[in-house]
């Protein structure tokens, strides 16, 4: 079995951002990833803050290519609103992302293994694909949405109508580009919501977060998507190049507004195996980053995982309960109604209140 002082499973923004802190402190980890090169399922927006937290981590912000965004418009049916968001954001793919903040782990000193799968992690062990074994003096759990068997998020945390996030990548078109540049984009419908950004390469990532049940009654994706774009004309717009089944990416039982409040001994839970904040908030990556620094941090300083999770649990709490109730009303069948009277003045409070605080 092999050993080292710090085992990071997955090499996610999470992961890659734990790497780098504990480098630089004179630990060397070792970060396991089964992906060479792939988006995620969801992400694409990085917040004003986050691109702060990235250049300490020697990510110049430049260097991502991306959509500068300002602004978020809301669409409900017919009814739009647009706001000025509190900073300057970015659209950039995850497959962007990954790859700068990995090769910066990498000159920080980290080693890091691609195509490698983690099985399960039990007892401080990590059990690989191919029969192997490795143990962490320390352990940082970054895979993101998905459960590992042996630490895997509570089953109760889904709820009793799970949610599923779906991704469409739409090709890069002049008509996408001239309307939604400078902006992100979402489209609220009952039961769920389409985030819509620009991409570095000028494509356009669709995230859809939709209830099972108002999937179940579309049939299909597809068939969800045909009947969002005959209910929202503006959505229609976005997706006329889209083709009649389009390649979907799909992760199920996504727990929104779970967060860990509590770990074994030895093991940091990072990114969504933290909390999960509704996508709508556009936060997710600034809690992997946030959680990456401050876990790698506590760890630097001695503190232990199920004090430091308890902390950062606290941390994240109220973003995640102000999305959550965004998330609610986002999803509503009143949204429609509510949309026009929304002052912009509140859709910038809870932009603001939903990023995640600067303390480790």
């Amino acid at each position: 079995m092999r050993r080292t002082p710090a085992l990071i499973v997955g090499g996610g923004p999470a992961g890659s951002a734990a790497a780098i802190t504990l480098a630089r402190g004179g630990v060397r980890p070792v970060v396991l990833e089964r992906h060479a090169a792939a988006d995620a399922i969801c992400g694409g927006f990085v917040s004003w803050r986050t691109l702060e937290r990235l250049a300490t981590l020697g990510v110049d912000p430049a260097t991502l290519g991306g959509d500068p965004i300002d602004t978020v418009a809301l669409f409900a049916g017919r009814h739009r609103r647009t706001a000025t968001l509190p900073g300057g954001g970015m659209g950039v793919s995850r497959r962007r992302l990954d790859g700068l903040l990995r090769d910066a782990a990498v000159r920080a000193g980290a080693a890091v293994e691609i195509g490698v799968t983690v099985r399960t992690l039990e007892n401080g062990v990590a059990r690989l694909a191919d029969g192997g074994e490795m143990a962490g003096d320390a352990i940082f759990l970054a895979t993101g949405k998905h459960d590992l068997r042996g630490s895997a998020r509570p089953a109760g945390a889904r709820g009793d109508d799970p949610t599923l996030g779906l991704r469409v990548r739409l090709s890069p078109s002049a008509a996408n580009r001239a309307a939604m540049a400078g902006r992100v984009e979402l489209h609220l419908f009952d039961r769920g919501y389409v985030g819509l950004v620009l991409q570095e390469d000028g494509s356009a990532n669709l995230c859809l977060a939709v209830h099972r049940s108002r999937l179940n009654e579309a049939g299909s994706p597809a068939a969800l998507l045909a009947e969002l774009a005959r209910e929202a004309p503006v959505l229609a717009e976005r997706l006329a190049d889209l083709t009649a089944d389009p390649p979907v990416d799909a992760i199920a039982n996504v727990p929104y507004g779970w967060r860990a409040r509590t770990t074994e001994q030895g093991l940091y839970r990072l990114g969504d195996q933290a909390g999960v904040i509704p996508s709508l908030a556009g936060e997710g990556m600034g809690i992997a980053i946030a959680s990456g620094i401050g876990a790698g941090q506590a760890r630097l300083r001695g503190e232990s995982a199920p004090d430091w999770q308890a902390r950062f649990a606290r941390r994240i709490a109220a973003p995640i309960a102000i999305a959550g109730a965004a998330r609610r009303l986002a999803e509503s069948r009143r949204a429609a109604r509510f949309l026009p009277v929304i002052p912009t003045s509140l859709v910038g409070w809870v932009a603001q209140m939903t990023r995640v605080g600067q303390r480790p």
